[in-house]
């Protein structure tokens, strides 16, 4: 198998079981998340530790400045760049992730949708700014329930597009990805997807937030805001970073802000879920609670044959 991608909500062990291929496969893997590509943000995208990437040989990590944005198109691009070093050398491609938009983008290409207007934009950005992004999003949900549900409140970019191509066209902008996910994928990847009940789920999330805590989840946020450049928009409004910055701002306490990440993660877990059912072909391995990553490895390895 050339290719192999694998998928799963956040915290479903997807990047462990990557990890574990890619040594078995003795290949590098291509990370397909929208947040890891930021340095310095470390502990709060749960990216790989050093010591994983002396052993195993990762692109798209650590490749831009928090302060700059990051685009789908961006992600494409060097994906592709890394794919073709990757099979120069003879060996299979690994792509592991979260980022349900940039999955979707590697199967099917870019979303062709209406063009873009900076004046309906700009009206848009106005309204985040008075009522808050939260309106905006229970306003898309009126609108557009299919892609509210897909798109996290926090999404300020994803939600502005929504808003825009239902401003432009009177139609909501799921209905045209509905056409565009009718296509077949652009090329052959052997999909692999990771599946927990919801209540293990939740369990491995809080867990994760609980470590990020005690890693120094909140000093990494405030070595980020005391850089000379101020994050962007897209790395500020990351989950676990943008609850952090609001407990430093004052706006809450730490306790607060931990409660609010552990939900608004649960809520993109869901997201990701609504998304990846979209999803043709994916062979999914359904995950017991006393699985552990040597079972995991070997039912994947069953589905490489």
């Amino acid at each position: 198998m050339d290719k192999i991608l694998i998928l799963g909500v956040t915290a479903s062990g997807k990047a462990k079981l990557a990890f574990d291929l890619a040594q078995k496969l003795d290949t590098d893997i291509i990370s397909i998340d929208s947040m890891k590509v930021y340095r310095r943000m470390n502990i709060g995208t749960a990216k790989p530790t050093s010591q994983s990437q002396k052993i195993v040989n990762y692109h798209l990590i650590d490749i831009v400045e928090p302060s700059e944005s990051f685009s789908v198109d961006k992600f494409l691009e060097l994906t592709a760049s890394s794919a073709k070093q990757i099979s120069a050398s003879g060996k299979p491609i690994i792509a592991s992730g979260g980022t349900a938009m940039y999955i979707k983008a590697l199967l099917f290409g870019l979303f062709d949708g209406p063009g873009t207007d900076e004046k309906v934009r700009q009206k848009l950005r106005e309204d985040i700014a008075s009522k808050g992004l939260p309106e905006l999003h229970k306003k898309l949900t009126v609108i557009d329930p299919v892609a509210a549900e897909r798109i996290h409140q926090n999404d300020e970019k994803r939600i502005v597009r929504a808003m825009e191509v239902f401003e432009l066209t009177g139609k909501p902008i799921s209905s045209f990805q509905q056409q565009f996910e009718a296509e077949k994928p652009l090329d052959d990847w052997k999909i692999i997807g990771l599946r927990r009940e919801k209540k293990l789920q939740s369990q491995r999330i809080n867990a994760r937030v609980k470590r990020m805590m005690e890693d120094g989840l909140v000093e990494e946020v405030k070595s980020l805001l005391a850089e000379e450049k101020p994050l962007s928009r897209q790395a500020a409004c990351a989950i676990g970073y943008a609850e952090i910055i609001d407990h430093l701002q004052g706006n809450c306490d730490l306790d607060t802000a931990l409660e609010k990440i552990k939900i608004n993660t649960r809520k993109m877990a869901k997201s990701q879920r609504t998304w990846f059912k979209t999803f043709r072909s994916v062979e999914w391995i359904d995950i017991a609670q006393d699985d552990n990553p040597e079972d995991i490895l070997q039912k994947t390895l069953e589905l490489l044959v």
